[in-house]
């Protein structure tokens, strides 16, 4: 196994400051210190309890309690959080990749990194409460308690209280690790920013996504120079792209609508066919665990069963199978928006690309393929007409963000294409 920092892609600054953070942290366990001093961002400006709790490194290298990973989607937040909690319970203090700290950690095993992965539109106080109480708990094998919040920008307002309940007043071996698109209040609360330390990440370069995908998945270099500039440095649908023959035809009807929108009426059916498939790819992907789901709760419950009682049993448990029905609605409504985003920003990549041609700027295309459908559209449209297309679909991405209703969104942006 490699070394744990290895899949984080293009963030070389990062990386060195993690890994000082985990020598750092090693050091604390070292010299058989109690608790963590809570530092906010790295000032380089540390006191003699600074010193005394990093081990006597510099402070602004050290290691504190709570950290907020940032940066756009696919830049590596989750991978730079679950690298970082491997490097913690590492034995080496270094994320060697090969300790059973690393081993287990990588592997979403071990008993003291616990995973907050959101499946949901939101993460509740009641799920936060909980999670905060177990991680209070001493750390069983002797080195951290580790809490990974994935999403940590769909905490409700209730959640966000209760963690930073905990990130104010911290158990002596417990560290908070959020993952947000940013530190704006719209994503983290200005509280909890304030007491973390901000690692930020930036989208990766197509040129290291494509040597992930050649030395890691086996990804031939021409195919993977592809998907990397396609997927606009987002690793994992650049892998998705290169290895998925569906990814790949959903992502060509995307990129047919600029030339279907010939009127009104054509831009409805766009819209349509862009949500319908939306929802099919969203079914796709959550039909297999709802159904495992639910035969697991049922059997659990007593569904099946043939002793006193397991009739009665399955008949009062109601609430709970309405209770995963609703967790898997919410679910299923998060994997469209999903699979809708993902879309657009295809459809965006593609009006981008017909800016920078009118422009005469001197980048590359990120679809090579459609490159000569946008050059015809940098001449139809021009500089302006491009951009009022290019903020179209990012509008209707910031409206679903919002909570306006997909088909809604979907629609105004088709008109708004249409009309230029």
């Amino acid at each position: 196994m490699p070394d744990v920092f290895a899949d984080l892609v293009g963030q070389d600054e990062a990386v060195v400051e993690l890994r000082r953070a985990a020598a750092a942290a090693a050091a604390v366990l070292r010299a058989g210190a109690a608790a963590l001093v809570p530092a906010g961002p790295a000032s380089g400006n540390g006191s003699a309890a600074d010193d005394a709790a990093t081990g006597g490194l510099d402070p602004a290298a050290g290691m504190t309690h709570a950290w907020i990973f940032t940066g756009p989607p696919g830049s590596g937040r989750s991978v730079a959080a679950r690298a970082f909690a491997a490097a913690l319970q590492c034995v080496h203090g270094t994320g060697c990749g090969e300790c059973p700290g690393c081993h287990t950690t990588m592997g979403g095993s071990h008993a003291d990194v616990r995973l907050v992965v959101p499946e949901g539109l939101s993460i509740g106080v009641g799920e936060m409460r909980a999670l905060v109480l177990r991680a209070a708990s001493t750390p069983s094998g002797g080195r951290w308690q580790v809490v990974v919040i994935e999403d940590a920008d769909r905490l409700t307002e209730a959640a966000g209280n209760a963690l930073l309940k905990a990130i104010e007043e911290p158990p002596p071996r417990t560290v908070f690790l959020l993952c947000a698109p940013s530190t704006h209040p719209d994503d983290i609360s200005v509280t909890i920013r304030s007491r973390c330390r901000v690692v930020p990440l930036r989208q990766p370069p197509a040129a290291a996504v494509a040597e992930v995908l050649v030395r890691r998945d086996g990804i031939a270099p021409d195919v993977a120079q592809w998907a990397a500039a396609a997927a606009q440095g987002h690793v994992g649908r650049a892998r998705r792209l290169a290895r998925d023959p569906e990814a790949r035809k959903r992502r060509e009807a995307v990129l047919a609508v600029p030339r279907r929108l010939t009127g009104v009426g054509a831009a409805f059916d766009a819209a349509s066919a862009l949500i319908e498939a939306a929802e099919a790819e969203a079914e796709a992907s959550v039909t297999e665990a709802d159904t495992t789901e639910r035969a697991a709760l049922e059997t659990a419950l007593g569904a099946g069963g043939t002793g006193r009682g397991a009739a009665g049993a399955i008949r009062g448990a109601a609430g709970q199978l309405k209770e995963l029905e609703k967790r898997q609605k919410s679910r299923a409504t998060r994997a469209q928006r999903d699979a809708l985003d993902r879309a657009l920003v295809d459809l965006a990549g593609f009006y981008r690309d017909a800016l920078t041609m009118a422009l005469r700027a001197p980048v590359a295309p990120v679809h090579t393929d459609t490159a000569t459908l946008a050059g015809a559209g940098a001449q139809k449209w021009d500089a302006e007409g491009a951009l009022r297309r290019l903020e179209a679909v990012l509008a209707c991405r910031a409206a679903i963000e919002a909570n306006v209703k997909p088909r809604i969104a979907v629609e105004a942006m088709m008109l708004a294409l249409w009309k230029g």
